[in-house]
């Protein structure tokens, strides 16, 4: 693999178009409006962009539904084609891009070049389902009819995508979509729209025709979303955010019956049993801790472990998390950048504080540093009480908050103690053990002896209030399409 080589934030900035993506053209938001993206590093502004409205959001909408049927009968090759350019592309590009995502999200150069790979490959998954969609065909029960089955697509989506993974949220959404032969309005988080307008131009130059995919970037989030969901032209809504915005997009969808799938919140519990690898346990700990500063729906948020083991992990997970190097993504050797907005370092600050009040130790970090941007220092919590408001708040940063447990079942009894069910992980050498803690834990994903559960090929998503509906793997064109049946008297 080649060294990477890095164009500065200035360069990939000029780049990269500021305006709405709309019927293949770039034009801008009614009335002129913008926003200002921000650089969490340093809270200045890097550029503006186009600030839609809600007219801009049905420009966006009529252009997708009037691209939906030509779309809908484009060969499943052709769309398979798109999408395997699209990633080529990327992977040639990986470089300015991930320096795009270092500007806007704050992310270390290497972590964000690491997810352009992982969001090249939600297109080249998907450019391999695009031509697998199958049928049916069956003898009903009476032996005097048959059954015909056909995939459609579901028609015109909207996507909504976070700030934490810029790229990867919009190619693991807009993957199957296109696969599924399903046009799109796409609306990026307003902290980082910066990834999806280059995403769009990549997709342009792939071949991808007008109208297939609008992107409306916006700060007026609910005034734009709203209109688009209770009009009857959005058929499919794919979310990824937070369970209460999940809830209020769920009651919006439900007067037009709106097809949703939803990636939420979550309060992952990490579980380390007496007779786990210490060293593979710290390492996964690293792992789904530390990942994007901790801003990740799949970090570790609660740290169980076995009371004979809990004080020597606690102390060699301080030690490997106050080792990293705190900084602009943008420095070399840097391994944590900053949080993504003042909001988001300020309730790391408050959780922190709550635990501590209520008699947590700080084993490293724990403070917050002075100077320009939104940095948070690497933490480590121990003697947390259970009564502590980060045992049941997704923490959103570099925080590790340990308790201790004493057997099995008082282990899945206080894992399994949240609304949250997306994903667990368990650190066990007792195969037996392994089997029955991942079957009862309530949780739509298991990182058994692992950090690390994401992957393009496997389905993506969880339980409880932690969504609905999965995300890659082979299930996921699934939420793209619709069954219809035939009956064929014979």
């Amino acid at each position: 693999m080649s060294t990477p080589s890095y164009p500065s934030a200035a360069e990939v900035l000029a780049a990269v178009p500021k305006q709405l993506y709309i019927a293949g053209s770039w034009s801008d938001a009614a009335g002129g409006q913008t926003m200002p993206v921000d650089d969490p590093a340093t809270g200045e502004v890097l550029c503006d962009v186009a600030d839609a409205s809600p007219a801009d959001g049905q420009r966006a909408l009529a252009a997708a539904a009037e691209a939906q049927e030509k779309w809908a009968a484009t060969a499943p090759r052709a769309r398979s084609e798109i999408l395997r350019r699209a990633y080529e592309l990327i992977m040639e590009r990986a470089d300015a891009l991930a320096a795009l995502m270092t500007a806007e999200m704050g992310k270390p150069l290497a972590e964000a070049r690491g997810e352009a790979a992982y969001a090249a490959e939600f297109f080249r998954w998907f450019s391999e389902e695009a031509v697998r969609v199958e049928g049916g065909f069956s003898t009903l029960p009476d032996g005097k009819n048959r059954m015909l089955l056909m995939r459609r697509p579901v028609g015109p989506c909207l996507l909504i995508t976070p700030w934490n993974f810029p790229l990867a949220m919009g190619t693991r959404k807009i993957g199957p979509a296109i696969a599924a032969g399903c046009t799109m309005v796409l609306k990026p988080a307003p902290q980082t729209p910066l990834s999806s307008l280059a995403l769009a131009g990549i997709l342009a130059e792939a071949g991808l025709p007008a109208g297939v995919l609008n992107v409306v970037t916006t700060s007026r989030a609910g005034e734009v979303v709203e209109p688009l969901l209770t009009g009857g032209h959005i058929r499919k809504l794919s979310f990824t955010g937070s369970t209460q915005v999940g809830r209020t997009l769920l009651a919006q969808s439900a007067p037009a019956v709106v097809r949703t799938s939803m990636e939420l919140g979550g309060n992952a519990p990490f579980i380390v049993f007496e007779d786990a690898d210490l060293d593979v346990a710290v390492e996964g700990a690293m792992t789904a801790k530390m990942r994007n500063m901790g801003e990740a729906c799949t970090a570790a948020n609660r740290f169980f472990v076995h009371s004979s083991v809990a004080a020597e992990f606690a102390d060699r997970l301080a030690r490997r998390m106050g080792a990293l190097e705190v900084g602009p993504g943008s420095r070399p050797g840097v391994q944590v950048g900053p949080l993504i907005d003042r909001a988001g370092r300020t309730k790391v600050e408050e959780l922190v504080a709550d635990a501590v009040a209520r008699g947590a130790e700080v084993l490293v970090g724990g403070s917050t540093p002075e100077g320009p941007g939104c940095f948070y220092p690497p933490t480590v919590l121990t003697g947390v009480s259970p009564a502590s408001r980060l045992m049941e708040t997704e923490i959103f940063g570099p925080v590790a908050a340990v308790l201790t447990f004493d057997d099995e079942d008082e282990a899945l009894a206080i894992a399994n103690d949240t609304e949250w069910g997306l994903v667990g992980y368990v650190f066990t050498q007792d195969l037996n053990r392994s089997l029955r803690v991942s079957e009862r834990l309530e949780v739509g994903m298991v990182g058994l002896n692992t950090g690390l559960v994401s992957n393009p090929a496997a389905p993506f998503g969880g339980v409880k209030q932690s969504g609905l509906g999965r995300e890659g793997g082979r299930v996921g064109i699934d939420e793209f399409l619709e069954y219809k049946y035939v009956a064929v008297p014979v």
